[in-house]
């Protein structure tokens, strides 16, 4: 595939990637400086991953915990910076440690520089956490990929 041209390309690319269980390639869409928040993050859960060996370890066991299907309700709003967008979708799949239903709403506002995520702020629902099997609050965010 030729590189994402555009902030929602890399995006859509990334969920693709996600999708497909390929990790590796979609931390490899991260700057080496971006960061990765979650401002709803619930207490013992990381708030803000720094840097690109962060973002992988804290994705690198991933496919372990949820067996993502699909990302239906994706809609990309571009903003007055052609640099970010905010995305709404919904991530859909089952957790793998229970077979239960898994079925979140995130908002996301990303920013990319130079072809690659540098900002990315996750607005997703911390209800969801909840469901056995979905900790990743132990995650050694400081351990490289």
């Amino acid at each position: 595939m030729p590189a994402p041209s555009s902030p929602a390309e890399l995006y859509r690319h990334g969920l693709r990637l996600l999708l497909d269980k390929d990790i590796a390639s979609w931390v490899g869409l991260w700057s080496e400086h971006g960061s990765m928040e979650f401002p709803f993050a619930p207490p013992g859960w990381p708030g803000r991953l720094e840097g690109r060996a962060a973002i992988a370890a804290y994705m690198r066991d991933y496919p372990d915990h949820i067996d993502l299907h699909d990302f239906p309700d994706l809609r990309i709003h571009e903003t007055a910076d052609p640099a970010t967008i905010v995305a709404e979708m919904r991530g859909v799949g089952r957790v793998v440690a229970t077979g239960s239903p898994f079925d979140v709403t995130y908002i996301a506002v990303v920013t990319v520089q130079d072809g690659r995520f540098a900002s990315y702020r996750d607005y997703w629902n911390p209800l969801s956490v909840r469901e056995p099997g979905l900790d990743f609050s132990a995650v050694d965010t400081r351990s490289a990929a």
